[in-house]
């Protein structure tokens, strides 16, 4: 595990908090040329997909985070390496990728249908200063099917943080304000069928970068052979 006071990851969230932490953990946008498919009518009706171009930058960076620290690093999604964590956690409404803790990652990843999907291409959990500074070295980029897309910047915000007991960030159960920043990726659901994601982002020191294989398709109901 990174040290908490620069455990940077690059890929990828509610509460306007004031007060903050000050050990940052940098972790890894629906720009106008996304080139995302629109939404498929297979969508859960009992949990209509997430409009993610409304979310706030708050509202993105505290759900993308409390994901990334609601599992212990055993089940961690963000320390897979193959992709059999994806779906680890996912709440309704949304689908949330991972970069990794420093270098490279493979993943296979199966997507539910009409579900948008965000990452981020490096972040940090931090302070208000410390995102200055990362933000000001923050570069990536992020392909998929062949075209790039255009990431967002998100500028140091105040988020609010329920983490579980062993999670690789903080490694314990905790509740605490902070501050959040980093450049995002936001897509409409994707289209049923096969498609490849590939991101890298970087601040300092730290880089990362993953390939993403998605099969987008629709979930199998529970209890089906």
């Amino acid at each position: 595990m990174l040290p908490r006071r620069l455990a940077a990851l690059a890929l990828g969230a509610l509460a306007l908090a004031t007060a903050c932490t000050g050990s940052p953990s940098p972790g890894g946008a629906l720009g106008p040329s996304s080139p995302s498919a629109s939404a498929s009518p297979d969508a859960d009706e009992s949990h209509p997909p997430i409009v993610v171009r409304d979310l706030t930058s708050a509202e993105l960076q505290n759900r993308w985070w409390i994901w990334a620290t609601s599992t212990e690093s055993a089940r961690n999604p963000v320390l897979d390496q193959d992709g059999r964590r994806c779906a680890q956690d996912q709440e309704e409404g949304i689908w949330l990728l991972a970069g990794t803790t420093g270098g490279a990652a493979e993943r296979s990843c199966t997507v539910p249908t009409g579900v948008p999907v965000v990452f981020p291409l490096v972040n940090l959990m931090g302070d208000a200063h410390d995102c200055l500074g990362f933000m000001d070295a923050a570069k990536g980029g992020a392909v998929l099917d062949g075209k790039a897309l255009t990431p967002e910047k998100l500028d140091a915000t105040p988020i609010d943080m329920v983490t579980a007991a062993g999670n690789p960030f903080t490694g314990k159960r905790d509740h605490f304000h902070t501050w959040s920043c980093g450049l995002w990726v936001r897509l409409e659901p994707l289209s049923p069928g096969s498609h490849e994601l590939s991101f890298h982002g970087e601040s300092g020191s730290f880089s990362d970068s993953v390939d993403y294989h998605l099969q987008v398709a629709k979930p199998t109901p529970t209890g089906a052979a």
